[in-house]
């Protein structure tokens, strides 16, 4: 198969850190961008190397020199600009999250079912290997997993925009935004990698009204900070997101025979593994053996998400079982968004589809 080649929906910077992980990948190359303003398109286009450039989706779509796209625009548009790409045959590499609820994620997996197409979400986070080696060491060293922790806060440069009452894409529930969406998905899709789908869903929320939004608007509420339970029965996964914090604890998962630490949930750095021991009456661990698990962490760590992606348009066995795998992933995750937001009280315009 020739060179598989790709066209952007977006210019944001999350657009250009995935061309320059593309640029890593060998047997896919940019060809093509979109935006809505003629000018950033082609601006975008020549800055990257493209030779084509677009202000119309439906053009984009016809295009027969672009095989797949990767879709990084606000997220309410996420569903819909990857249907209206698979409509057309195009493989669809949709950023995080992958769409507003399960349900347009459903419709979206189907739709590309239907047509023989790949549709995947960029979660980088769960193609590198330090999160493989994760798994291995949950499912191996472990023991009986009882307690999780999954970590992720950080103080947006956005913010001073929304106390200043300006309408932001981020947080803007017409877009389906809030930092659930932008931050807290890093946190629910490891736990259901790891665990599955939870039993049950308990979750609290630091919410304010919208920007631009009249009261008793029904998409009028915004989530800045939150935390949510996940109980599975025989343990409890503890998710914390923010976008008005800054977080420095690192994610745990705990079992009975260890506990694996590491930092950055979004792109996992310095695992270390704590091992248990019995010392008697000891309400202390920090002197416990400790074991640090060299990973590798890739540079342009997106670059591991478009790998898998290529591979599974080219028709690689192992690929498109990994694919299988990620799109349950991203189910269930949407699924327990939406259970969170709708204990906070956030609600989307694609809710009501």
């Amino acid at each position: 198969m020739d060179n598989v080649r790709f066209a952007t929906i977006g210019t944001s910077g999350i657009a250009e850190q995935f061309l320059l992980a593309l640029e890593e990948v060998e047997g896919a190359e940019f060809v093509a961008a979109y935006s809505r303003d003629e000018s950033r398109a082609r601006d975008f286009a020549t800055r990257f190397g493209a030779i084509r450039h677009f202000d119309d989706l439906g053009a984009l779509a016809r295009c027969e020199d672009v095989d797949a796209v990767y879709i990084a625009s606000p997220n309410g548009l996420h569903a819909r600009q990857a249907l209206a790409m698979i409509e057309a045959g195009k493989h669809v590499l949709v950023e995080k999250p992958f769409a507003s609820n399960e349900a347009e994620a459903h419709d979206v997996f189907d739709a590309a079912r239907s047509r023989g197409v790949v549709a995947l979400e960029a979660t980088r986070s769960l193609h590198v290997p330090a999160f493989a080696e994760i798994e291995r060491i949950v499912r191996e060293d472990l023991g009986q997993v009882r307690l999780a922790t999954f970590r992720f806060s950080k103080v947006t440069s956005r913010i001073a925009r929304l106390r200043a009452g300006e309408s932001v894409n981020v947080f803007d529930p017409e877009l389906s935004g809030g930092a659930l969406m932008d931050i807290g998905v890093y946190c629910v899709e490891p736990a259901v990698a790891l665990f599955g789908p939870p039993r049950e869903v308990r979750a609290l929320a630091v919410t304010v009204p919208a920007p631009a939004h009249a009261p008793g608007d029904p998409y009028g509420l915004v989530d800045l900070a939150g935390e949510a339970l996940l109980g599975y029965g025989d343990k409890v996964v503890s998710i914390s997101f923010g976008k008005i914090c800054d977080d420095v604890v690192s994610s745990q998962v705990e079992g009975e025979r260890g506990t694996l630490v590491w930092d950055q949930v979004s792109c996992p750095d310095n695992l270390r593994l704590h091992e248990h021991e019995d010392r008697g009456m000891v309400f202390r661990v920090e002197g416990a053996s400790t074991t640090p698990v060299a990973v590798p962490v890739p540079e342009r760590d997106m670059a591991c998400e478009v790998l898998d992606f290529v591979s599974a348009v080219r028709g690689e066995g192992e690929a498109l079982l990994a694919r299988d795998r990620f799109e349950r992933i991203t189910l269930e995750s949407l699924a327990v968004m939406d259970e969170v937001r709708r204990q906070i009280g956030v609600r989307f315009p694609a809710d009501q589809g």
